[in-house]
């Protein structure tokens, strides 16, 4: 009953994010790993029968060509001699005829329907469910219309199980064993470390086939994968079931044996069967032909030898007695029993809190995922690699659609010397499971980087500012940095300029004022071109959409280049932002406006000439002064620039992004934030005060997957908001508003005048040392 209700959830798993099988949908066939993976080695010492029994097959033994239970899908169809399952159908000319192809296969209206919506949106998991289903109603015997739906289907969700074996069964029953063998071998590929896939194909072999040994081996070769997860009880259970129907009492006591080495799931019950079965069956019995001579006894299972056969009365060959070796064969496998239970409770209560061990599109909830994280932890410090591979394998099954655990895994791999199988998980992640979460490719970027794949890492920049994401400025902002430390400066520049000549194509741009900062800061303060970096600012004249981070930026960077300031083009830029009438929802705020109104005032007090700041205290005290009364408070206590940044977060109500949320939410988790310091227009030493963040920081915490507008580096913000370039703003993603990790201040505030006035000192400090 488990093991059904199993089954039946696995039907309605998935995961969230798709993946394109890897092999030729014209021909159904598979010719590699669903995702480039050939799960990792196995020790032999993982599932290898130490009591003489067969050993756990070599998994490198399964490449590309689905090797099936005993050699190739032909073979097995030959060993059955049933014509109907070898090799492809022959004309009267003896060439092979091809199979029809899907675009012979005639829809209804409903599914031409359904096939558009998940066309459009190939993450409709429902409208997937109800085409399959319409498809099955209108095809129950149209095996070219039911390999379409479930080829797609499951080249979108590779992991539900249970839609495997719902496959399998329609090639069984419309077309033969060798096409039900193709699509358990390309399941088994694609969710390798899955219990209940592999208790599905063995049920199909023991079904199908005579041969204990094509059946055993299968058996093998599923337990050399999943035999040592706690879970795996349902698949013992079967093989145990299987030698029980066979009466090969060695093979079921080797069985029991190989069980008690490993903290299973029912791991008392399995001890108590094995005694069982050695106090009901003669110990000559259950013994193989290696302990028969250990023990001194006679086992069914020896060899007779032709020459000098023992005989019972030899003296010097007699057996031991009975019961002492019964007692010693029970006393080797109690300790074995013990070993595991001991271990078992050092993992059980991590087991226990294990919900949800299969796929499913639904996200799980944080207890869940932290147990993951915890797990993970206690078996990353056990000294076996393969202990520690196959939990990831295990958790990346049920946290598939978590960027957070892929790029752990990716990064335990590479820690332990094993840099082939972190590539290995990293190209499941960026190809399959979570291929269009941005953060994903951003750290396969940078870890390619490293590892000295550097047009790898260049293909996933311009992968993500150009497919996934269209503008994506951290993207955008990491690929030229990269370039510029390759030193090549010119293509470092040419990212920039090439992604500005995309967005100037555009009617209105909300990506574009804040690309034009980005480089004319990185032309500044990387390249060192002064004169090129004031052009570029000087283009933001013509925009008509300049947001507040975009002009407090302006404004920063006009404060640092050493020049002579521009405050004409500065009075201009400020008079259009803090008087443009919003309309429509739109438009900036009040406050938004008289904090610029005020950061241009500070900006003209140590620049400007008094006949400036007057023209601009004018129009602040004529837009602002008057209002007042309208306007929020912004007092503030006299301590709260000394309390901590934490305190500060409290009194603003602010969260921080917590990783394991729902990735289907508006606000996903993402991997943690990294942080470039690309060169401080003050000394090393200077620390930022609360009012005055850095501006050298990248701090993408907050960014989204899908598209939103972006902002630049501001005087009163410390992260670059960045996203995509259609218009929306990165709160009205994220449900979060501005970034409330930040104190909230304002350059009017009396409270904060010290702070003004020493970063001012700082600041002219600084342009007469440089």
């Amino acid at each position: 009953m488990e093991q059904d209700q199993s089954v039946a959830a696995g039907v309605d798993s998935g995961s969230a994010e798709p993946g394109a099988m890897a092999f030729d949908l014209t021909t159904a066939n598979p010719d590699a790993n669903a995702y480039g993976h050939n799960p990792p080695a196995v020790t032999a010492g993982s599932a290898v029968d130490h009591d003489g029994g067969a050993q756990a097959p070599d998994v490198s033994a399964y490449p590309a060509e689905h090797a099936a239970l005993n050699g190739t899908a032909g073979e097995m169809a030959n060993d059955q001699g049933d014509a109907e399952n070898g090799g492809a159908a022959i004309n009267e000319m003896g060439e092979p005829v091809p199979e029809p192809s899907y675009e012979e296969a005639v829809l209804s209206a409903e599914e031409a329907r359904l096939w558009s919506v998940v066309t459009a949106n190939s993450l409709d998991f429902n409208s997937w469910i109800a085409l399959i289903e319409e498809t099955e109603k209108n095809a129950e015997s149209n095996i070219l219309k039911i390999r379409k739906v479930y080829d797609a289907f499951l080249a979108e969700f590779p992991l539900c199980f249970g839609y495997w074996k719902k496959y399998a069964d329609h090639e069984g029953r419309l077309d033969g064993v060798s096409k039900v063998i193709e699509v358990y071998e390309r399941a088994i590929l694609a969710v390798t470390y899955s219990v209940e896939i592999w208790y599905n194909y063995c049920q199909f072999a023991i079904s199908t086939y005579e041969d204990p040994d094509i059946i055993r081996r299968l058996f093998e070769r599923g337990l050399a994968y999943v035999g040592t997860d706690y879970r795996s009880n349902v698949l013992w259970d079967e093989y145990i079931k299987y030698e029980e129907s066979l009466q090969a009492w060695s093979h079921l006591a080797v069985i029991y044996t190989r069980l008690l080495e490993h903290p299973i799931q029912q791991l008392d019950r399995y001890f108590n069967c094995l005694k069982e079965l050695a106090s009901t069956r003669a110990l000559s019995d259950i013994l193989t032909a290696e302990e028969a001579s250990v023990y001194g006894v006679a086992s069914e299972n020896s060899n007779q030898a032709l020459d000098g056969e023992a005989h019972p009365d030899d003296p010097d060959k007699s057996s031991k007695p009975e019961a002492e070796n019964l007692a010693k064969y029970i006393s080797m496998r109690e300790e074995m029993y013990k070993k595991a239970k001991e271990y078992e409770s050092k993992i059980i209560g991590f087991e226990l809190a294990i919900r949800r061990p299969y796929f499913h599109v639904k996200p799980l909830d944080n207890p869940e995922l932290e147990n993951w994280h915890n797990y993970l932890d206690f078996i990353e410090k056990e000294e076996d690699i393969n202990k520690v591979i196959k939990l990831y394998e295990r958790c990346v099954i049920a946290c598939a659609n978590y960027s957070e655990f892929w790029i752990r895994y990716v990064q335990c791999m590479e820690d332990k010397g094993s840099l082939e199988l972190a590539n290995n998980a990293l190209a499941r992640a960026t190809h399959v499971f979570v291929k269009k979460q941005p953060e994903i490719h951003l750290f396969s970027a940078r870890f390619k980087e490293l590892n000295g794949d550097v047009s790898g890492a260049r293909a996933e920049y311009q992968h993500l500012y150009s497919v996934l994401c269209p503008g994506f400025l951290e993207a955008i902002v990491k690929h030229s940095n990269m370039e510029h430390r390759l030193g090549d400066k010119e293509s470092a520049c040419s990212v920039y300029e090439k992604a500005i000549a995309a967005e100037r194509e555009k009617e209105q741009s909300q990506l574009l004022p804040t690309l034009l900062i980005q480089y004319s800061r990185f032309l500044f303060l990387a390249i060192r071109d002064l004169e090129k970096a004031r052009e570029t600012l000087t283009e933001l004249h013509e925009q008509l959409n300049i947001t507040k981070p975009v002009l407090e930026a302006v404004i920063h960077l006009e404060s640092i280049l050493p020049c002579e300031k521009r405050i004409d083009l500065l009075d201009s830029l400020v008079e259009k932002f803090v008087t443009h009438e919003s309309s429509h929802g739109e438009g900036s705020s009040l406050v938004d406006k008289e904090e610029i109104s005020s950061i241009f005032l500070e900006f003209l007090d140590l620049f400007g000439d008094a006949k400036s700041i007057k023209k601009s205290l004018t129009r602040h005290t004529t837009l602002f002064s008057c209002k007042r009364s309208i306007l929020p408070s912004k007092k503030r206590k006299a301590d709260d620039a000394i309390v901590s940044d934490r305190d500060k977060l409290a009194k603003t109500g602010g969260t921080r992004p917590v990783t394991g949320t729902d990735p289907n939410a508006s606000n996903p988790p993402v991997w943690p934030a990294t942080s470039e310091a690309s060169g401080q227009p003050w000394g090393a030493a200077y620390a930022p005060q609360a009012t005055y963040p850095a501006y050298g920081t990248y701090d993408y915490s907050h960014q989204m997957p899908q598209p939103a507008a972006q902002a630049a580096y501001g005087l009163h913000a410390t992260k670059l908001r960045t996203t995509c370039s259609n218009g929306r703003s990165t709160s009205a993603c994220s449900g979060t508003g501005t970034d409330s990790s930040l104190p909230s201040t304002t350059c009017s505030s009396s409270s904060t005048l010290l702070w003004h006035n020493l970063l001012l000192i700082c600041r002219v400090i600084w342009m007469v040392i440089h």
